[in-house]
Order: C-alpha cells, then structure tokens, then sequence
C-alpha cells in the first residue's frame, strides 16, 4: 500500500518554498522594549484601581492630600512652633 504524503510536509524553512507567510518578524530591541514598559504600566495601572469605580476621584483626592500636606509642612517649618500654642494667664 502506497504511502500519501502531505504536499506541505517537511516544508519548515522559507528557502523550501511556502513557509515564507508563516515567519513572523520581530521588532528591533528598542520598539520591543518600549511595548514591553507600555504593558507593564498598562497592568500596573489596572492592578491599583481594581475595585475602584472612578479612579479620576481618587486621583484627584491624593492631590490634594498631598498639597495639603505639603502645605502644612512649609507653615510649619517657618512659624517655627510646630503648630502649638500655649496661653497664659
């Protein structure tokens, strides 16, 4: 009994002939390592809001906190009293 063989069988390499629409070509390093950056910030991104419903609001509320604080350190740091009154009499 003859054996049938695939037509494409053991065509691996494009110099073989219709393998060469298979090859996928890879991006030079440096546009590699920009998507991979792009990625990582996309998944960080993703894993600190996860369960917040507007993370805008959040945002915007650690701003603020932030200038509150920093305003607070620089009223502090030229009243020069920590912020402390004392009365007597």
């Amino acid at each position: 009994m003859p054996m049938r063989l695939n037509k494409r069988m053991g065509m691996c390499l494009p110099c073989f002939g219709g393998a060469a629409d298979d090859v996928v070509v890879t991006p030079d390093p440096e546009i590699r390592r920009r998507q991979l950056a792009e990625a990582a910030e996309k998944r960080q991104k993703e894993t600190t809001y996860r369960g917040v419903k507007n993370p805008e609001a959040v945002e915007r509320k650690k701003k603020k906190q932030e200038e509150i604080e920093k305003q607070e350190m620089t009223t502090s740091v030229s009243g020069g009293g920590g912020g402390l009154r004392w009365q007597v009499g």
